[in-house]
């Protein structure tokens, strides 16, 4: 139930991979969908128990799996509910699939993703590979799942909406971030943070914890967890020597007991440097060897809607247009400064579709001030997930305060309409809802402004 998450492909996909039969219901169709469909998801798009499988109707050998976003009233759910089906949130499961393996859980406000995949690709270079369950479409792989029967590690993005990440069983947890989000369901910041505090609890008493440092996190790891710092330039582990030019940046690997010399990103932006660190330190802590990490960290493509380039036009003043999942104002923050340090000198316009009433109305004023950063601001309706709007939230709210010379609040059509009005130089689309689905018009509106 709610079979078209990215999340949950993942599961899809273990369970497909481990021959069982896997059906599903979504909204609605996207291009996950249609590709779990292709490898053997039967999805259904209509609230009706009666296009339920004939297969799925037996309690006796079916599992029904939902996420966060599905409510219980919800027609098909309460079907199952009131036969007495068994029914389980979607990190239940995920708990219980990876609670054999040693988890290398990585969590956080943001980053999680790309130092999931990052450890994920290193492990597979390695050849020792992983079951990985990621939050993003890995582009090496075109998958956001990973296989293996023989490799003793699951790689889990650990999401601490709804506290998801309470069902997991770190061997090693991570923490790069603890920024405040999902104040609507924690209510207050502190709340926030002890939910961190609680999935630092849940380590095994021989694993590791792996934290970021200057959070205002106080983990409480159980005794025998050994607890080691990370980032850019100081802790544990960190980047010495870094060195940016030519579209490339290098540095050195440093950890308690070694380093790595010349390390290349093969995603070339600032804020890759730190999530490098955080998924090399993983890797190096689990003995991988130093030249598969080397090279994992060399090859790794990204996943899709991270700091995606989808236009990258020769010469200094080629047009360039690049997509970030960013959603969150320090996420946008490190997105812009990215983009500057690629392109410094260049205009920046700037296009973001706010995810969730309750978020804008809770960070509108540091929106505000992170998309100030840009050149020219374009902002989206809110796209609202699983909630009802909020009277008085709408994009207003943030672009009031935005202080950028030129800005302007659009719809989708109005947009796509106006696109060859804009002028762009550097091109940045930011946000965690369906802006990615504009894109195609939008590079084929720049194309035909060079005919």
């Amino acid at each position: 139930m709610g079979a078209g998450g990215i999340g949950m492909a993942a599961l899809e996909r273990y369970f497909l991979d481990n021959g069982k039969k896997v059906a599903g219901y979504d909204r609605t169709a996207t291009d996950l969908t249609r590709a779990l469909e292709k490898e053997g998801v039967e999805i259904s798009y209509t609230e009706d128990p009666a296009t339920i499988p004939a297969y799925c109707r037996d309690k006796r050998d079916t599992v029904v799996v939902y996420t966060a976003a599905i409510h219980e009233s919800e027609p098909i759910l309460k079907w199952f509910i009131e036969g007495g089906f068994e029914v389980m949130l979607r990190a239940k499961a995920l708990g219980i699939v990876t609670r054999n393996s040693k988890a290398l859980c990585f969590s956080g406000t943001h980053g999680k993703t790309t130092t999931s995949s990052m450890a994920a690709h290193i492990l597979q270079v390695s050849g020792i590979g992983s079951n990985a369950f990621l939050g993003g479409v890995l582009r090496n792989y075109g998958t956001n799942f990973l296989l293996s029967k023989t490799s003793p590690y699951s790689v889990v993005e650990a999401d601490e909406f709804n506290r998801s990440f309470h069902e997991l069983s770190p061997y090693i947890a991570v923490v790069t971030a603890t920024d405040p989000d999902h104040l609507d369901i924690y209510g207050t910041y502190e709340n926030y943070l002890e939910s961190f505090a609680h999935f630092t609890e849940l380590i095994h008493p021989d694993g590791m914890l792996l934290i970021h440092t200057g959070l205002k996190l106080k983990p409480r790891a159980p005794q025998g967890v050994t607890t080691y710092t990370y980032s850019i330039d100081q802790g544990d582990f960190h980047a010495a020597r870094v060195r940016k030019g030519n579209g490339e940046i290098t540095f050195d690997f440093i950890a308690p007991d070694g380093e790595i010399k010349d390390v290349k990103l093969g995603v070339p932006v600032a804020i890759n440097i730190d999530n490098a660190v955080a998924a090399m330190a993983v890797c190096w802590l689990i003995k991988v060897p130093a030249q598969a990490i080397k090279e994992g960290i060399a090859t790794f493509k990204g996943a899709k809607r991270r700091f995606e380039f989808w236009m990258k036009e020769p010469g200094e003043h080629g047009h360039v247009v690049i997509d970030d999942y960013a959603h969150h104002p320090s996420e946008i923050s490190a997105s812009i400064k990215s983009v500057r340090d690629l392109y410094p000198g260049r205009k920046l316009t700037v296009i973001f579709q706010p995810h969730l009433y309750t978020r804008t109305r809770d960070f509108a004023p540091e929106f505000a001030r992170a998309l100030s950063q840009a050149d020219e601001c374009y902002m989206l309706p809110i796209y609202p997930a699983r909630e009802e709007p909020i009277p008085g939230v709408d994009s207003e709210l943030i672009m009031k305060d935005v202080t950028c010379p030129v800005k302007k609040v659009y719809t989708k059509e109005n947009l796509l309409s106006s696109i060859h009005l804009l002028n762009f130089d550097i091109l940045l689309t930011v946000g965690a809802g369906d802006i990615v689905d504009l894109l195609p018009q939008v590079c084929e509106e720049v194309k035909k402004q060079k005919r």
